[in-house]
């Protein structure tokens, strides 16, 4: 069997080097598109509610809505591509996302915002699962590890970009034009994919579709996703929602993996977890998920709220950082090359995310942008050596219609990674800023001599602008408590980058599972 497989490798027959260009220029735009756009509307949600006349948390379904259509879609990725041809399902893919995004940015309720962004979810739940794909079927072995390096670099640059665009659209335009840029990419990646894209299907796969599979999936995976989203605004479990839609999560989970055991063409092929690479693959794509997006979360509403930055400031100060990911890129192409294995460049990368959470802990009201610059470098660095050497390690070894289905298993873990770090992280900086709150709380005292102190020297300097007694001291109150809340608040976010530290060091040990790479 592995003879012939081998023997299928030497017989395939590889595009062009231009071709191959063109790929790789139309799987990173692709692949940008769905970036940015997840990250760069994250941004302008106060925006859009104001636009809209939404409550900030009627609006959040605008993030959640997008998210449950994309991780449903993500899995199935490898099927519908095989089903109805690689070149078919991207470029339509492409194009929904695209017309999708047009749609948002002409919505005047939320209602048509919701819509339209489960729509945009759908297609682009494609576009980083089938790049990936695509990208590693057009290169021969020998020359797929710089396409590889290239194609990071371009999407490292996208989480970075994504805050940064969609600071400088919000303070400066509309938010409509974070949907609007879309369009022209989306056309040029669509006909640049109509043009060089192969079109491999299945065609045995039409009469034997899993749609049971396909159900089950969606109601187990999207009503995850749900609760993930929801959880932490509703109260988790005191919500009956959430209950609710725990139950469905579990009896879909479940439901979907012994159909998909027994059945000889599954949506979803999950007996490849068997390959040990992979399962241990799809866990760090989940911890990478879930340590990007925290990242991406925390930083620039510490930033904003915290140290008074503007959200143009805050975005532009995660670009330093996105050339670090070049950088760790470029090192990656060289360390392999000189004979490290992908598993130690992980290993760094994680040591490297480790420092920017612990170094994050020290930081205070004071800190300036250069203060933040160096352990955001590090958490740029950690990025660029991790990531391509965690997806290379999880698809080695897997052709075909088996190559798409295990990366749709990777990206799926990835974003289901990053709602969970989200959802903990949510959860994580509430009750540390109502602990802290209360902490600080308990010092203020007529014991306290530090409190009794700066409570004299204000009431002072306000009797000497004319306040009385009771005046001054109410004004002493609101400081105290303004104070407090800002402390506590930064506590609670420096809480969530302490959190991210620890998941670093707790993933170290299990990266020595991984089998090393077949050279």
């Amino acid at each position: 069997m592995k003879m012939e497989n081998a023997v299928a490798l030497e017989k395939k027959k590889y595009p062009d080097g231009i071709t191959r260009t063109v790929i790789v220029i139309t799987c990173i735009t692709a692949s940008l598109l769905e970036l940015i756009d997840t990250t760069v509307v994250n941004v302008c949600l106060r925006h859009i509610a104001g636009s809209v006349g939404a409550s900030t948390t009627d609006v959040a379904w605008v993030v959640t809505a997008y998210a449950i259509s994309n991780v449903i879609i993500i899995p199935l990725s490898g099927m519908l591509a095989q089903l109805i041809g690689e070149k078919k399902y991207f470029t339509i893919s492409i194009l929904i996302f695209t017309f999708a995004s047009f749609m948002c940015g002409n919505s005047t309720e939320l209602w048509q915002l919701i819509v339209w962004r489960s729509i945009q979810g759908l297609g682009g739940g494609a576009l980083m699962a089938q790049s990936q794909t695509i990208l590693t079927t057009s290169f021969p072995p020998e020359k797929l590890n710089v396409a590889t390096m290239i194609y990071g670099i371009g999407v490292a640059t996208g989480p970075a970009l994504g805050p940064m665009i969609g600071g400088l659209i919000t303070d400066n335009y509309s938010w409509h034009w974070i949907f609007f840029i879309n369009v022209p990419l989306g056309l040029f990646a669509a006909f640049a994919s109509w043009l060089v894209v192969p079109n491999e299907k299945d065609k045995d796969l039409r009469h034997n579709i899993d749609w049971w599979g396909i159900l089950f999936l969606a109601v187990g995976v999207g009503c995850l996703q749900y609760v993930l989203e929801e959880g932490n605004s509703k109260s988790w479990f005191d919500s009956n929602n959430i209950v609710l839609f725990s139950v469905f999560a579990v009896m879909g989970i479940v439901a979907f993996v012994i159909r998909e055991t027994k059945i000889k063409a599954p949506a979803v092929n999950i007996r490849l977890l068997r390959h040990r690479n992979l399962s241990l693959g799809i866990f760090f794509n989940g911890i990478m998920g879930m340590l990007l997006y925290i990242a991406i979360y925390a930083f620039p509403l510490m930033a904003q709220i915290n140290l008074g930055w503007t959200t143009t400031l805050s975005g532009f100060s995660l670009v330093p950082g996105a050339f670090m990911s070049i950088v760790g890129m470029g090192i990656c192409k060289k360390a392999l090359s000189c004979g490290y294995t992908p598993r130690t460049l992980m290993i760094s990368g994680f040591l490297c995310t480790f420092i920017f959470g612990a170094w994050m802990c020290f930081q205070s009201p004071d800190s300036s942008w250069w203060g933040l610059f160096f352990p955001l470098l590090f958490r740029g660095l950690g990025i660029g050596l991790f990531m391509m050497p965690v997806l290379m390690m999880a698809l080695e070894g897997f052709t075909g219609a088996d190559l798409g289905q295990a990366t749709g298993l990777t990206n799926m873990a990835k974003q289901l990674g990053g709602a969970i770090g989200l959802a903990v992280i949510g959860t994580r900086i509430s009750d540390a800023q109502a602990s802290y709150s209360s902490l600080l709380t308990s010092n203020i005292t007529d014991y306290s001599m530090n409190s009794n102190n700066v409570m004299t020297g204000l009431t002072s300097i306000l009797h000497g602008m004319g306040y009385n007694a009771d005046a001054a001291r109410m004004i002493c109150y609101k400081i105290f408590d303004g104070e407090m809340m800002q402390q506590s608040s930064l506590l609670s976010y420096l809480a969530s980058f302490r959190f991210l530290a620890v998941i670093c060091i707790i993933s170290l040990p299990l990266m020595l599972l991984l089998k090393k790479s077949k050279k």
